[in-house]
């Protein structure tokens, strides 16, 4: 008896602490407070507020491939060496890209206070051509990165790497891939901006550059005083009409461009835009330490003037077909168009075909062969697959 009433209360004791630490094991911290992202709408779809801060932030880009063809001066086709016998051989053209952007966005008492980034990684190959137009190595390899965007805005100053108002504000050119077959700027600057509104449909920009060197072009200051850029704009339903001027400080010359747009019909819209700059100096291979050969960062077409022309025709909410004609004071010519079908949104083809017309090709006349041109016309086509997000 004395063994069976041991027994009994062992297994009592035993029941009463495993049950002790049952409840112990269930018993748990308070979890944290979550913080979840919340979405902000000030500055359109895609922000977020940074958790912690009144900042918005919003992630974005494209991934893109190319594949040209054709001849040199189009811009599209490329050549290469034969890896057996030497030849000059015709090839692809091609390139991939991954473009990282950002934007943030906060008000403040001084106004919003912006910044925006963009950086491109290219993988692909190149024209592959001398400067006389014979072949040269052209292998397919990863390519330099590029800052091409990292300004910030407050209110209407803006400061950082951009790209220069003279090309920005009056809206580049028309909407085809090759739109620099005659060249209307060279873009890549750091500025001191400031960009006011004021209104009904007016605006203006005045900015402070430094220019950069590019395309054989030496457009970087070369002392304290800096590149000169101011800009008008009026603005309607009807469309736009837009000049902006410029003045570079290195080689003392004055150019500017006007533009106008107007929306047609729903469907079309068209553009014309002149350019017109002095070059005394940039002519001056004689006299200049560097010499551009007549061209210069607010001046990079041939001659004193330029004209570029062109429209948007769209057939639906997924295709539209783009035009772009342009000509130069040196004898270039050059034509482009385009259809680009979104097949999803995010997803858009374009084909495009371009002529190129180098004026002076074989006549000994011009120091500038700007597309690397190996005939008088050269034709060629893109395909251009491209996911935004």
């Amino acid at each position: 008896m004395n063994i069976k009433s041991l027994l009994l209360g062992s297994a009592a004791a035993l029941i009463a602490v495993s049950g002790a630490r049952a409840a112990d094991a269930v018993t748990v911290a308070e979890p944290e407070p979550a913080e979840y992202v919340k979405i902000c709408d000030v500055y359109g779809a895609g922000y977020f507020y940074i958790p912690g801060t009144e900042t918005c932030l919003r992630v974005g880009g494209y991934i893109r491939y190319d594949a040209g063809f054709g001849d040199v001066g189009s811009f599209d086709g490329a050549k290469a060496i034969d890896h057996q016998d030497g030849d000059d051989n015709k090839t692809w053209r091609k390139n991939a890209r991954f473009n990282l952007k950002t934007w943030t966005g906060q008000e403040t008492e001084l106004g919003t206070l912006k910044t925006y980034t963009e950086t491109r990684f290219n993988f692909g190959n190149g024209a592959g051509v001398t400067g006389g137009g014979a072949a040269a190595d052209n292998p397919a390899v990863n390519k330099s990165v590029t800052l091409n965007f990292a300004w910030i805005q407050l209110g209407g100053l803006r400061v950082g790497k951009d790209e220069t108002p003279y090309d920005q504000f009056i809206g580049y050119a028309g909407s085809v891939i090759q739109d620099t077959i005659i060249p209307y700027g060279i873009k890549d600057t750091n500025v001191v901006s400031y960009y006011f509104d004021a209104g009904s449909g007016f605006s203006g920009v005045i900015s402070l550059e430094e220019g950069s060197d590019d395309k054989g072009i030496s457009g970087t200051i070369d002392s304290y005083v800096p590149h000169v850029v101011g800009g008008l704009k009026y603005k309607g339903d009807w469309g736009a009409i837009t000049g902006v001027v410029a003045y570079d400080s290195s080689y003392e010359e004055v150019a500017g461009k006007v533009r106008l747009d107007v929306n047609v019909t729903k469907e079309l819209s068209l553009f014309i835009m002149g350019g017109y700059g002095t070059d005394d100096n940039l002519s001056d291979d004689a006299g200049n330490a560097i010499d551009t050969h007549g061209r210069g960062f607010y001046k990079p077409w041939g001659g004193n003037w330029a004209v570029w022309g062109g429209g948007t025709y769209k057939f639906n909410a997924k295709t539209s077909f783009n035009v772009q004609a342009s000509a130069d004071d040196d004898k270039n010519y050059a034509l482009a168009a385009n259809v680009a079908y979104t097949i999803v949104p995010g997803f858009t083809i374009t084909t495009e075909v371009d002529w190129d017309h180098y004026g002076h090709f074989g006549d000994g006349t011009s120091a500038v062969n700007w597309t690397k041109a190996d005939k008088k016309d050269s034709v060629g086509g893109i395909v251009r697959f491209q996911r935004s997000f």
